[in-house]
């Protein structure tokens, strides 16, 4: 596949239209080549002019195409074009050499009409599997501003490699809430600062699944919602806090879509890659760090693997919000100093990430609310949980782990504050980051609630237990939550 030059992204014309899985250049192409097919059955007269019109439409689209970028799904539409051309040519050709009309006999022209046909079809079709992700827009008062930083952790060596003198370094996103940008702003590149670090990041997400990279090539185009660097909204609005730990081998703009919708309601999201366990981490010296998290086959090792795994990462979140704090306070000059309010701190996470947050949540006590997104937890039961915490589910299956529920109602049951787990109809573990808007909607691979509802539910859910808890908006959780799913709320004091 050929890159998209620096100037091609300007214009809209190859990006999804809402709705469709196919740019509008795309769509061009695709019913150029039906027309060369169609040619061939239509009247004399008329064929001439639609293989000139058909031409004229797809050729001039190929060709952008071929600067901007062809994804490898409009390549059918390529083949298909290509075999219909010579039929659809020689009349013209024959004629201004004065030489009389051909057309090839119906029977055996009719097969190779169908089979280009197909071959053109598969085309939306591959489209719709593996689309360009289209970001929904966010609901909430403020536009959305994001931008990366990296901090390193002075009193923490990487344990992931042998150097002593290497030291934890952590790549933050935030997500803030921003003034409006002007219109035809540049909306934030997808699962990068700038198209190779989102290519460099998909082509890893590819690899640790086993997939061949050319299939997710069209995430690595997506732009989602935010305006990088974004003045801070005004008003002088103190923002609370939620950080965010990604799956096993995610990475931190997996869940771009739930942090968009949480900033445009007023809340600081903070993202967090975790090198040598996120998929790829890139570096602001420009190292690429991947990851060397593994599992061995072996469950006991496995668990006690994952509980290392598991402390880092709480090690990393409580880091973070400790430099989140030292920025508000204007240790170092930044737009968001004094707008952050750190006293109002949520931690989040998916998948490992959910395990990582019930570590830090029980380390750090600075941590007022917990969410877990289909979190098996890992490590230490203990101490109990002092903060009121989330826990959203897939249904249960006989494929689901038969230690997973006991685990997180004990988790749930033995804090010290109220807690609740929500199981989300129709939702599988891909369901609760953004996989839904650019994975084939298979409901056994991302859930069967559609592109987009899945992460609205979820951001939904989310928000209505952040608003009650860290900024005390009256109404019944308890009331309130099951308008998503199914709840089983834990008193203090239940038996787990």
């Amino acid at each position: 596949m050929r890159r998209r030059t620096p100037g091609a992204e300007h214009g809209r014309v190859t990006e999804n239209i809402a709705g469709l899985p196919m740019s509008p250049l795309e769509i061009l192409a695709l019913m150029g080549a039906v027309a060369l097919v169609v040619a061939r059955w239509l009247p004399p007269a008329a064929r001439p002019r639609v293989t000139v019109a058909a031409g004229a439409v797809l050729l001039p689209s190929a060709i952008v195409l071929g600067v901007a970028g062809i994804r490898w799904q409009l390549l059918p539409v390529l083949a298909g074009a290509a075999f219909a051309l010579p039929f659809a040519l020689s009349p013209l050709l024959r004629r201004r050499t004065g030489r009389p009309a051909w057309r090839a006999r119906w029977w055996p022209a009719l097969p190779g009409s169908v089979a280009c046909v197909g071959l053109i079809a598969t085309s939306p079709v591959a489209a719709w599997a593996f689309p360009v992700p289209v970001f929904p827009e966010p609901t909430g008062g403020f536009a959305v501003g994001t931008r990366v930083v990296q901090w390193t952790d002075p009193h923490r060596p990487e344990t992931f490699t042998a150097d002593p003198g290497d030291l934890r370094t952590v790549v933050v996103q935030l997500w803030y809430p921003a003034r409006r940008s002007p219109a035809g702003a540049r909306r934030a590149q997808y699962l990068g600062r700038t198209e190779h670090e989102a290519r460099t990041v998909s082509e890893a997400l590819a690899r640790g699944v086993g997939l061949p990279g050319f299939l997710v090539d069209g995430v690595p185009r997506a732009r989602s919602r935010a305006v990088f660097d974004a003045p801070v909204a005004g008003g002088g609005e103190r923002f609370p806090v939620v950080l965010f730990s990604p799956g096993s081998g995610g990475v931190r703009t997996q869940n771009t879509a739930w942090a968009e919708e949480l900033a445009s309601h007023g809340y600081v999201v903070a993202a967090l890659d975790h090198p040598y366990d996120s998929a790829a981490v890139v570096l602001a010296d420009g190292r690429t760090i991947t990851t060397e998290t593994a599992s061995t086959g072996d469950p006991a090792k496995d668990e006690e693997l994952a509980a290392g795994w598991t402390a880092v990462r709480a090690a990393d979140l409580g880091f973070v919000l400790t430099r989140l704090d030292a920025l508000d306070r204007g240790e170092s000059a930044d737009p968001l100093t004094g707008r952050l309010d750190t006293g109002r701190a949520a931690v989040t996470g998916h998948s490992m990430g959910g395990a990582a947050t019930l570590q830090a949540a029980r380390q750090d006590r600075r941590f007022h609310a917990v969410i877990d997104l289909d979190g098996y937890p890992h490590g230490p039961a203990s101490p109990a949980l002092d903060q009121p915490a989330l826990a959203l589910t897939q249904a249960v299956t006989p494929a689901t782990d038969p230690r997973y529920l006991p685990r997180l109602t004990e988790a749930l049951g033995s804090g010290t504050a109220t807690s609740y787990r929500l199981t989300v109809p129709g939702a599988a573990h891909l369901t609760f980051m953004d996989g839904p808007l650019y994975l084939p909607p298979v409901p056994s691979i991302v859930g069967s609630l559609g592109r987009t509802e899945g992460p609205r539910v979820v951001a939904a859910a989310t928000l209505a237990f952040l608003d009650s808890v860290l900024r005390g908006k009256p109404g019944d959780l308890a009331g309130v939550l099951p308008a998503y799913g199914s709840l089983s709320v834990h008193h203090p004091g239940d038996k787990a």
